[in-house]
């Protein structure tokens, strides 16, 4: 006999716990399905370890620093096991915080792989199981091409798994997820190739933050390879040739990263036994309520293509059971002005329309204002860290509809005026703020 639910998120990751948990707060009769470790992508193979090994890079950063400041600091080098121990045993914290949680905000964990087998009905393990609502919250998992040699080199989930450091490494890609593993690997040692397929890296990003952390990333040793594809890999592990498709062969990488993109996990689900369509790859398309073209059936996070970030499958899942079970019909996720952060070196902080993208919509109603300079903490350090900041302001009251942000404390400082934007503040309003000084924030009220 089937068990029924008034919902059943697939998918423990960011966005599935969050309906889940938001759901069962308004007392709805609800359960998750996951396969794999609790916390999904974000806890296990992504946001998490990837903040800790950026904290170790920044702590290689700052023993350089030490000198500038007086101190005489000699390192024996670095326990990259000792890192990963420490890494795993936090992560590990948090997948057990939620098997005991779950359970005492009333949220069954029902576990095993879920395929559909009707529009709102799934079997889990031989078990079936419906509900008035099912919410597919899958995520995603990293791309590897189809390439001849492409198995010898490892995704972002394999760098995670990584047991000793790479002493030379190749990261293919032009994304954060590239940029962040390259500066990552360089701060703790390793020998950094970062192969892009055309001129630079981040090419969504507004310019002066991609040009800004490209003479950065070069500044600190990564030997960026341009205008480069990759038509096969060759060799053997420990020992990996990258050939090019115009004929160049680059030698002598014991670790090859792809991190060439993501694609979502929708492939093993029985959609079709379901009625529901994917798009461009395996993406499930929503309309703004999150709604599938299959009623009662729901997509929220990675799956569905949109802004693919934690905090977002986080705030779509909380809105959707809020306007399912909280009373709260016109509840729905915005998804303008989304803050992002890179935690590159230096990081990156933006919100809202880069400068190319305002012009094409408001042509020349926008102005810019913009700074760069090496921030005080590098005054007395030989490594000089730069920073660099952009307001794109439209029209005559000119309203900030963008804020772009690198340098050190920029992943921090970006929250606050990012709430700003969205209550639709003007340049003269961040003008008539009273600046902190010394910090390097002060500059994005204080520019002309």
């Amino acid at each position: 006999m089937s068990q029924h639910y008034d919902l059943i998120a697939i998918g423990a990751g960011s966005g599935g716990l969050s309906v889940a948990e938001r759901a069962a707060s308004y007392g709805a009769k609800v359960a998750v399905v996951e396969f794999d470790k609790m916390g999904g992508t974000c806890v296990n193979r992504g946001c998490v370890p990837k903040k800790i090994m950026w904290y170790a890079a920044q702590t290689a950063h700052a023993l350089q620093d030490a000198a500038g400041y007086g101190f005489d600091v000699q390192t024996r080098g670095h326990d990259w096991s000792k890192l990963i121990g420490e890494r795993e045993g936090y992560i590990g914290g948090i997948n057990e915080w939620y098997d005991g949680y779950l359970g005492g905000a009333g949220v069954q964990v029902i576990r095993g792989r879920a395929r559909f087998t009707g529009p709102r009905a799934i079997e889990v393990e031989g078990e079936s199981y419906s509900a008035d609502h099912i919410v597919i919250a899958v995520g995603g998992q990293p791309s590897v091409p189809e390439v001849p040699g492409a198995e010898l080199g490892i995704s972002s989930d394999g760098f995670f798994a990584l047991d000793a450091r790479p002493d030379r490494v190749a990261v293919i890609g032009a994304g954060y997820i590239a940029v962040e593993l390259a500066g990552m690997l360089r701060a703790l040692g390793a020998e950094v190739s970062q192969i892009v397929r055309k001129t630079h890296f981040l090419r969504d990003f507004d310019p002066l933050i991609s040009h800004t952390l490209d003479k950065a990333m070069v500044a600190d040793g990564v030997d960026i390879v341009r205008e480069t594809q990759i038509a096969r890999l060759a060799g053997e592990p420990g020992n990996i040739t990258i050939v090019t498709t115009d004929g160049r062969e680059l030698p002598g990488f014991d670790q090859v990263i792809w991190a060439i993109g993501r694609q979502p996990l929708s492939a093993d689900l029985g959609l079709d036994a379901a009625g529901i369509d994917t798009v461009r790859g395996g993406y499930i398309p929503v309309d703004e309520w999150q709604q599938t073209k299959v009623s009662g059936v729901l997509a929220i996070g990675d799956v569905t293509g949109e802004a693919q970030l934690t905090p977002v499958a986080i705030a779509a899942g909380r809105r959707l059971a809020d306007r399912l079970y909280g009373g709260q019909p016109a509840r729905k996720m915005d998804y303008r002005l989304i803050p992002t952060v890179v935690f590159s070196h230096p990081p990156i902080g933006t919100v809202g329309l880069t400068e190319p993208q305002a012009r094409e919509q408001h042509g020349d109603a926008v102005n810019t204002y913009t700074t760069e300079f090496t921030p005080m903490y590098n005054a007395p350090t030989e490594h000089k860290s730069p920073t660099a900041m952009k307001l794109v302001v439209v029209g005559e009251e000119e309203k900030v509809v963008g804020a772009h942000i690198i340098g050190l404390g920029a992943d921090e400082m970006l929250q606050g005026f990012a709430v700003a934007i969205r209550m639709g503040a003007t340049k003269r309003d961040f003008d008539d703020t009273v600046a902190i000084h010394p910090t390097s924030a002060e500059e994005l009220v204080t520019m002309r």
